[in-house]
């Protein structure tokens, strides 16, 4: 697969020294090249590029505005190239792909476009089994089970979901264990994340945090409700068919009857 990239620097000696770098992997394609971040933000939406090489440190538009700039489209990949240090926070909080030093260190670019070859692999097979998990969820919840069983990856496959995801709350910035997540609640476009013992609210949809996490661990049981099934410690039943499940911090997560073929294939 060919990564179609454009470079973002308002340094044409930079832009050269990351073209002369990323000519020794032959699935890298620079299409493009742009000087400042307005121009950056007309080539993204017009080009739709895989991958985006992006200054931060621009007159006027600086990276982070290119990123925001774009959002109302399916952004690309983002790596920030930049000389200063105190920008790597702000860097996690766009979910970029990774944050490389000037001059650009080749071991390192080599390491960020392996990240990157990963994440592209992982976009294209989560949203072809999230489009259909997606359908088989509104209109067939109990066959949603089969389907997970029968595409859930292998064992050694296990890393290409999420295991640490940052989220921005009360203006900190909180690198939260996957594994230490109980269950997620959908508030509109936010998701409140519970540890067990803190609740932090991130700004992502739950079809798009579901696609992220490894669905053998996390299921959906009620229409706005994730959990980790590795730390429900008893099922309590309910009328109507409905049930709870006891997690580890002493939570009770409501099971709606849509939902409770998938959990009795997990909870034992």
């Amino acid at each position: 697969m060919t990564i179609r990239t454009i470079l973002v620097d308002d340094e044409k000696l930079a832009i050269q020294g990351l073209q002369l770098r990323l000519a020794a992997f032959e699935d890298v394609e620079i299409i493009d090249t742009c000087a400042n971040g307005r121009e950056a933000i007309r080539k993204i939406k017009t080009e739709k590029p895989d991958l985006v090489f992006l200054d931060i440190q621009m007159p006027g538009f600086d990276g982070f505005s290119v990123v925001k700039g774009v959002m109302e489209i399916e952004p690309p990949l983002f790596v920030f190239v930049t000389a200063y240090e105190e920008h790597a926070i702000r860097a996690f909080e766009a979910n970029a792909v990774n944050y490389l030093m000037k001059p650009v260190d080749e071991q390192k670019l080599a390491d960020t476009i392996e990240r990157v070859r990963q994440r592209l692999a992982e976009k294209k097979s989560a949203e072809d089994a999230g489009q259909l998990l997606d359908v088989l969820n509104e209109i067939a919840p109990e066959r949603a089970a089969d389907f997970v069983e029968t595409t859930a990856p292998g064992t050694e496959s296990a890393d290409r979901f999420e295991k640490l995801i940052n989220v921005k709350d009360r203006g900190q910035i909180f690198r939260v264990e996957v594994d230490t997540i109980e269950h997620i609640e959908a508030a509109g476009d936010y998701m409140i994340i519970s540890t067990g013992d803190n609740s932090l609210v991130l700004r992502e949809t739950m079809k798009d945090l579901e696609r992220r996490l490894d669905p053998r661990k996390f299921q959906r049981v009620h229409r706005s409700t994730i959990v980790n099934l590795d730390l429900v410690r008893q099922v309590k039943p309910h009328t109507n068919g409905e049930c709870f499940l006891v997690l580890e911090s002493g939570a009770e997560v409501k099971v709606s009857r849509s939902y409770r073929d998938v959990v009795a294939r997990f909870v034992h």
